[in-house]
C-alpha cells in the first residue's frame, strides 16, 4: 500500500524560502495602483474617510498595508513558529512520527522567511515612498490571542499554542488569496501575496492533517476543552486589531471624536461576524470532520460566536 503524498514531499523543491526571489518595491512603475483592495480596508469607505484629501487616503492605504506586513511577522514568528517547536523538537508531550516532526522544521523555517519578506517589503515602502510606518504595537492582536489561548485553557498551554496555530494557517490563505486577484494593487504587493499564498496553501494542508492526528491523540476530556475553545480562537485570530488604524486615522488628520466614530461605524459587530463566518468556513468543515460538533457544549460554544456545524460538507 502506497502512501499519499504529503503537503510539504516536496518542500526542497517548491518553498519560497528554498528558491523564492526577493520582491522589490520601484516606485516608477507602480503609478496610479493603490497599495492594498480598497474592498479590504473596512475605513475607506467610510464618509469622513472619503471626505479627506486623495494624498491622505493614499497614506492610509499605505498604512493598512504595513499593519498587514508587521503583524504577519508577529503571527508567524510568536504564534505559528511557537507551536512548531515543540512538535518539531519532540516537546510537545505527544508522540508524532518523525516525518511529521520533520515538516514541523520545515514550517518553522518558511514562516521565518515569511516574516523576514513582510518586513523587508514595509521597509522597501516606507524609504521609497517617505511614508513613515508609525511607531505603534503590531503584535497586539497576538497578545490578544495568547491571552485568549491561557483563559481558555489555562491548565494547557501546549495544546493551546498548538489549536491557536491550526487555526491561523486554516485562516490565513483565504485571506492571502483575495490580494493577488486584484489588478489595481501594486504588483510588488500582489507578487509577495501570492508567494505566500502558495507556501500557506501546504501549510493548511499540513495544519489540516496536523489537527487530525493531534485530536486523535487528545482523551475525551481535552477534545471538549478543545472544542469548546475553537469558536473563540477563531473570533480571536479574526478580531480586528483597531490600535494602530486608530493611530493611522489620526495621522490623516482625523480628530479624536471623528476617528472614533469611523471605527464604530466600519468595525462594528455586524461586519466582524459577517468576515468571520466568511474566512472561518474551512476550520469549522475541519472542526466537523474531527467530531467535534458530537461532544457536548461545543456547539453551543459556536453559535455564540454566530458559527455553526457545516451542513453537507459546508456551512
Amino acid at each position: 500500500m502506497t502512501t499519499a503524498p504529503g503537503p510539504l514531499d516536496r518542500w526542497y523543491e517548491a518553498a519560497g524560502v528554498r528558491g523564492g526571489v526577493r520582491r522589490l518595491f520601484h516606485a516608477e512603475t507602480e503609478a496610479g495602483r493603490v497599495f492594498f483592495p480598497e474592498a479590504l480596508v473596512p475605513h475607506l469607505d467610510h464618509p469622513e474617510v472619503r471626505a479627506l484629501p486623495p494624498h491622505a487616503v493614499r497614506e492610509l492605504t499605505v498604512r493598512h498595508l504595513y499593519q498587514f506586513l508587521h503583524a504577519t511577522t508577529h503571527l508567524e514568528t510568536r504564534v505559528v513558529n511557537g507551536a512548531a517547536e515543540p512538535v518539531a523538537n519532540g516537546r510537545a508531550g505527544m508522540d508524532f512520527p518523525t516525518g511529521l516532526r520533520m515538516d514541523a522544521f520545515k514550517v518553522y523555517c518558511d514562516e521565518g522567511y515569511h516574516a523576514l519578506y513582510s518586513l523587508d517589503l514595509a521597509d522597501q515602502i516606507a524609504r521609497v515612498t517617505g511614508i513613515p510606518v508609525p511607531d505603534v504595537d503590531y503584535g497586539g492582536f497576538v497578545t490578544a490571542l495568547q491571552a485568549a489561548g491561557r483563559a481558555l485553557l489555562p491548565d494547557d498551554p501546549l495544546l493551546a499554542g498548538q489549536l491557536q496555530a491550526v487555526v491561523f494557517e486554516t485562516l490565513i490563505t483565504a485571506v492571502l488569496n483575495e490580494v493577488p486577484q486584484d489588478p489595481r494593487v501594486v504588483s510588488t504587493v500582489r507578487d509577495l501575496m501570492r508567494d505566500h499564498a502558495r507556501d500557506e496553501g501546504r501549510h493548511h494542508r499540513f495544519f489540516s492533517a496536523f489537527f487530525l492526528e493531534l485530536w486523535a491523540r487528545l482523551d475525551r476530556h481535552r477534545r471538549i476543552a478543545a472544542g469548546r475553545a475553537l469558536p473563540a480562537m477563531i473570533r480571536a485570530a479574526l478580531d480586528w486589531d483597531l490600535g494602530p488604524v486608530h493611530t493611522s486615522l489620526r495621522l490623516a488628520g482625523l480628530d479624536e471624536e471623528r476617528s472614533r466614530a469611523v471605527l464604530a461605524d466600519a468595525y462594528g459587530e455586524g461586519a466582524v461576524t459577517a468576515r468571520i463566518r466568511t474566512v472561518s468556513r474551512a476550520t469549522v468543515r475541519l472542526a466537523a470532520q474531527a467530531g467535534a460538533f458530537d461532544l457536548p457544549g461545543v456547539r453551543e460554544a459556536f453559535a455564540a460566536h454566530g458559527l455553526s456545524e457545516p451542513e453537507g460538507g459546508d456551512d
